[in-house]
């Protein structure tokens, strides 16, 4: 039984052992209109029941899209649920944030956190956070679809003043095929146009071949840069750096960024298979291809666990232990 399995089983289980955290949802909901288990009928129950409604507010007044539609997902093993999940409750708490970031990298320490201003509220932590401009060639920024877009966003001062974007990328069970994005067809053209790799090539070499942190190649046909999860971890690492360089219009004025990956340990498909475009695992690969230390992952368990003896986040944590840990 592989990582994705065992969580199947994991949800249902808890749907059945614990239907209070789900509002007593029956789960057998639709997902691509098919009914299984591991879906709930009201996707609003998939998340901790007291960021709820704050949540979706968040959404509807930042224009934010929801994966894979207008409305919360009732898949169990949606990252995007799993993302809220773990850090929605925390993001108006400046000092429990500030925790959360300085237990990431020895050495690496912050001494605040700063209101993120692409949001209404101008709270701690965003959520599908893009840039003001599109400096990516894709035709402009939205949020949660169609560009660039940042699971959840950090912006912090460190001890010598300087100001850091923390992008995160949140993982669940997610594996993926040895599949070439730069050989991709146009889906409306006739098979073997390969247009959306062209555009895709088009859109990032130049890029690539330019930035301070991605090592280059002569050509991106068949190189890891276009292969998942390397193909996202490099349009985010692209994003930061464009971020930084363009500092006097962004939303944020940065001088660095650490880029955080949260993984399940047990998540092996991801994390330890051999990746053919590289022939080594996921961790040693997107690392060898960095020329600066901007790339660090972390478990959701090791990310939150600053928050564990708070009184004020024990349920959240309870919530956390049963459902993901």
């Amino acid at each position: 039984m592989n990582y994705k399995q065992s969580q199947y089983l994991r949800q249902i289980n808890v749907l059945a052992s614990h239907p209070e955290l789900f509002d007593y949802d029956k789960g057998n909901g639709y997902f691509r209109n098919k009914k299984y288990p591991f879906v709930l009928s009201k996707g609003i129950n998939n998340l901790f029941e007291p960021i709820r409604d704050k949540a979706l507010k968040y959404f509807k007044a930042n224009g934010i899209s929801w994966w894979g539609g207008y409305k919360p997902s009732g898949h169990m093993l949606s990252s995007q649920m799993a993302c809220l999940n773990h850090l929605f409750f925390i993001r108006e708490d400046d000092n429990a944030v500030l925790e959360l970031i300085n237990n990431i990298r020895p050495g690496l320490h912050f001494t605040k956190v700063l209101p993120l201003t692409l949001d209404k509220d101008q709270k701690y932590i965003a959520f599908e956070a893009v840039s003001k401009y599109d400096h990516m060639n894709e035709d402009g920024p939205t949020r949660g679809a169609n560009c660039t877009s940042i699971d959840a966003l950090i912006a912090a001062v460190s001890d010598n003043g300087e100001r850091w974007l923390i992008p995160i990328e949140w993982k669940y069970t997610e594996s993926y095929p040895p599949t070439d994005k730069s050989q991709e067809d146009n889906p409306d053209k006739p098979k073997g146009n390969k247009l959306r790799g062209e555009k895709r090539l088009k859109n990032y070499s130049g890029l690539i071949n330019s930035s301070k942190y991605l090592l280059p190649y002569d050509d991106y046909v068949e190189k890891p840069y276009f292969y998942e999860p390397f193909y996202q971890l490099m349009r985010q690492t692209l994003w930061a750096e464009q971020m930084i360089e363009h500092k006097d219009i962004e939303w944020i004025k940065a001088n660095h960024f650490l880029h955080i990956h949260v993984i399940p340990s047990a998540n092996s498909s991801l994390l330890n298979k051999k990746y053919k475009c590289t022939d080594k695992q996921m961790e040693e690969s997107w690392k060898s291809h960095l020329l600066l230390d901007c790339y660090q992952t972390i478990t959701p368990e090791k990310l939150l666990s600053p928050l564990k003896g708070n009184d004020d986040y024990s349920e959240l944590i309870n919530y956390l232990q049963i459902r993901y840990w």
